[in-house]
């Protein structure tokens, strides 16, 4: 009976208390300055310079470009860029080498899907990933 009593106060001194949980979907999380959510990748900025892929520690990014069609020009543009998110760790390190800025990390987290081939991302998603809300909850 002693028992029962304990944990019946223990209880209700805890049910006064402020709650520690969030209202997940309905309420958005606050997270910190420097938090690395899923990558934003800007095509236009982006030359083709393979140092995303080689820095990468799970080998999850794979680029291809082609030479530039206006023969005055210089260099390559931008055909395929993937991301495997499957085995991408979010480190940080592809956004740290890119030299013209051309990948962010944003705040944007969820990657929760029904399938694995759905977590690798092409280049028309990464550029149209939000970088502060998640596109599903946009109101």
């Amino acid at each position: 009976m002693r028992g029962l009593a304990k944990g019946l106060a223990y209880t209700l001194k805890n049910m006064t208390k402020e709650k520690v949980t969030y209202a997940y979907p309905d309420q958005p999380l606050e997270l910190p300055d420097r938090f690395r959510g899923i990558q934003k990748f800007y095509p236009e900025k982006c030359i083709v310079c393979n140092q995303c892929v080689a820095i990468c520690p799970t080998d999850c990014i794979s680029l291809t470009g082609k030479p530039h069609p206006d023969p005055n020009k210089k260099g390559k543009i931008i055909e395929t860029y993937d991301i495997n998110f499957e085995i991408c760790i979010l480190c940080d390190l592809c956004t740290e080498v890119c030299p013209t800025e051309a990948i962010i990390m944003t705040n944007n987290f969820e990657l929760a899907e029904f399938s694995r081939d759905e977590l690798f991302k092409n280049l028309e998603w990464l550029d149209e990933n939000d970088t502060n809300l998640r596109k599903e909850n946009k109101v």
